[in-house]
């Protein structure tokens, strides 16, 4: 089999550029990948406002856009979708209700339901209770507030899964294309409880390739931050590629 297309799927107020590192440690194994634009932080593009909404079905339409585009141009090319963070769950969607990508891979995945996090998750549903209060008042989440801004439909919809850890899209069946599932160790955004949770909910146990990134394994300046390993990205690679040569051993 050849080796995958990856396309990337940002997380929260992420722009593509910040997966650059990804990009290039992918390539150079021989992978090709590109990150997906991040509505509403790309430069140049306009940012959420009252007169600019989304949704997560928007987002997730999308992401069918992009695979069917990359199957158009190359159908023997298996595709592989990684969503970090947001994008996890946003991959997860269109793994749900559209042609599956042959593989997927999270990181920093989660269900934020603030009962999965630490402290009675006060300061996350803090957050999940004051969005559709902003929101409502302004048409969209201004700055500082954690994503911003932010599309007022998809921010209200983050808030309540937030709030009651229902996801803002039907799970009528859980993925079954095999998974790869990376923790972070020590993230502090998508918790332990919470990737779990992601897992149970959307993938069936059977496709899901669980690991441990832990602070022990990272190379020289680089980290297990929820958002900084991005920067040196070489071990979460070693790993996407052991896992994908093990479902697919050259004959």
């Amino acid at each position: 089999m050849r080796s995958p297309l990856v396309l990337i799927v940002a997380a929260m107020a992420v722009p593509s550029g910040f997966y650059r590192p990804l990009v290039a440690e992918l390539e150079s194994r021989g992978w090709e990948a590109r990150a997906l634009p991040t509505r509403g932080f790309e430069r140049g593009e306009p940012v959420a406002s009252r007169s600019a909404d989304w949704s997560y079905g928007d987002e997730i339409l999308a992401i069918a856009d992009a695979v069917a585009k990359a199957r158009a141009d190359d159908p023997d090319r298996p595709v592989v979708l990684l969503g970090h963070s947001l994008g996890a769950q946003l991959a997860a969607g269109h793994q749900i209700h559209h042609p599956p990508a042959e593989g997927f891979v999270t990181v920093g995945a989660s269900v934020p339901h603030f009962r999965s996090y630490p402290y009675g998750g006060l300061p996350v549903l803090a957050m999940g209770v004051s969005v559709p209060v902003v929101t409502r008042l302004l048409g969209y989440l201004p700055k500082p507030f954690f994503g911003s801004p932010g599309a007022r439909t998809l921010m209200r919809e983050w808030a309540r899964f937030v709030r009651t850890g229902t996801p803002p899209f039907d799970v009528p069946h859980r993925i079954t294309t095999p998974t790869l599932v990376v923790q972070l160790q020590g993230d502090t955004y998508a918790v332990s409880g919470s990737n779990k949770v992601f897992t149970a909910m959307m993938v069936e146990p059977e496709a899901v390739t669980r690991w441990v990134y832990t602070r022990d394994a990272v190379p020289e300046g680089g980290t297990t931050h929820h958002v900084q390993w991005v920067k040196t990205p070489s071990v979460v690679v070693d790993r996407i590629l052991t896992w994908w040569d093990a479902l697919h051993p050259q004959r």
